[in-house]
């Protein structure tokens, strides 16, 4: 009887993913060998002090400061990338690839700002590079895209990519909270970091919706090209609104498709989604996915989004995937026929225009309190022919301003910019508008 091959595997770092990797794949060594019908051989970890206090007990005699000594073993198969950042993380992966092993790897800003250049080192030198921890945590999107909708074009991607921000604005929703209390308690639970500038502003949101671009299309979102808000302006106004009139405040990310007009767009921002969706009622830390395939309709998959053990879970997914395929068992995630043909077809998909891009608008003004401000609102939007659907005046005693909520029939964003300008430039116009989409499926 033929002994069953080892295959190596080596691990880029040892923060929270990195040991729950560690720690879940040494506990359940013995069913995934018996499953894949090979040994595993966990070789060892680079660190960066090796004399840190982890909570996962490793070998002295496994753990290294080199992380080169890691890519560069001959006994390791598959390199797991979880260091973060895009600099030494760029570097190692692509020493690694041209070594033509498999890398897995959790890094969404490396894979959105260096996505091209390391897939040509896939096609080029025949190792792989899997990513399903980069988006949604344990949710398995890329999985699902990849393979098991794999016979369907998709005209909607919409998810709730970030658990910070739903996790910020289930509490300001459900409980009242401003949005710095909400911050702040975030922080202190584990769910914000000392600096929520990726998470609060959008800008994780849109390393991960660049990524389920470009799985979907073969496209990546250029920056200049993608509309990327976060959520500090939400107020209590915009929950009332909200909670008023059947919507609930989400964070998303949206990429859609027109396949009769070949372009596509992609988007991150705070937006009132209609309780009746599903979206509306993913609650907390967790993340949802909804894709609207032309094959099975619309598919939504929720769960853990976030956190050391979800994310651990994926890159597990990842490894065994890798296995299969060094193995023979099954074949290999996007060979490189797979990623020339998915380049060819993104470089016929276009950007949408402004115009092309169509919504319900809400929008909250803070007014000098006089006779006749309603009239110069309303002249604006009459000029830009776009039409109010619902009002909400709120008064402030003594203080001289008033406020007001409202929300439009659709129209097209440049048309909405236009508006926006022409109420900047009112002088009873007291403070910026703040202005979110209203989420719908067909617009």
């Amino acid at each position: 009887m033929t002994a069953p091959r080892t295959i190596g595997i080596g691990i880029l770092g040892l923060g929270t993913v990195g040991q729950g990797v560690w720690k879940h794949l040494t506990e359940k060594k013995a069913d995934l060998e018996a499953r894949l019908g090979v040994r595993i051989d966990l070789r060892g970890a680079s660190v960066r002090n090796l004399r840190k206090r982890r909570a996962v007990r490793i070998p002295s005699s496994r753990l290294t400061s080199d992380p080169h000594a890691i890519v560069d073993d001959p006994k390791v198969h598959v390199v797991c990338e979880l260091i973060g950042g895009t600099t030494r993380a760029r570097e190692l992966t692509l020493r690694a690839l041209r070594l033509g092993k498999v890398v897995v790897s959790a890094n969404k800003a490396l894979l959105c700002e260096h996505g091209p250049e390391i897939f040509r080192a896939v096609r080029r030198h025949g190792g792989q590079f899997l990513f399903e921890a980069s988006v949604a945590g344990g949710i398995p999107i890329i999985k699902a895209i990849r393979e098991g909708l794999v016979a369907n074009r998709f005209e909607l991607i919409v998810g709730i990519l970030n658990g910070t921000c739903n996790h910020i604005l289930t509490r300001m929703g459900e409980d009242g909270l401003s949005f710095a209390d909400a911050l702040k308690e975030a922080q202190e639970l584990g769910f914000a970091e000392a600096d929520p500038t990726l998470d609060v502003d959008g800008i994780d949101a849109w390393h991960k919706a660049s990524i389920l671009a470009w799985l979907a299309h073969g496209k990546w979102a250029p920056r200049n090209r993608t509309l990327v808000e976060g959520i500090r302006k939400i107020g209590p106004a915009d929950i009332d609104f909200a909670r008023r009139f059947g919507f609930a405040l989400k964070h998303l990310a949206v990429v859609r498709r027109d396949f009769r007009q070949n372009w596509m767009t992609v988007g991150v921002y705070p937006a009132l989604v209609p309780n009746r969706d599903i979206l509306a009622r993913v609650s907390g830390v967790n993340n949802g996915i909804t894709l609207k395939g032309d094959v099975v309709g619309a598919t939504t998959l929720a769960g853990r989004g976030a956190g050391g053990d979800a994310t651990a879970s994926a890159v597990i997914g990842d490894i065994v995937d890798a296995i299969a395929a060094l193995t023979g068992a099954a074949p290999q995630g996007l060979s490189a026929e797979a990623l020339a043909a998915r380049e060819k077809s993104g470089r016929a998909l276009r950007m949408a225009d402004e115009e092309e891009i169509v919504a319900p608008f809400y929008l909250r003004l803070s007014l000098l309190d006089q006779a006749g401000v309603s009239e110069g609102v309303y002249r604006v939007f009459s000029r830009h022919k776009v039409s109010i659907a619902r009002v909400i005046q709120y008064e402030h005693p003594n203080q001289g301003r008033g406020t007001v909520t409202l929300s439009t029939y659709p129209v097209n964003e440049r048309r909405m910019a236009a508006v926006v300008r022409g109420l900047k430039g009112l002088r009873t116009v007291l403070e910026e508008p703040v202005v979110l989409r209203i989420f719908s499926p067909e617009s």
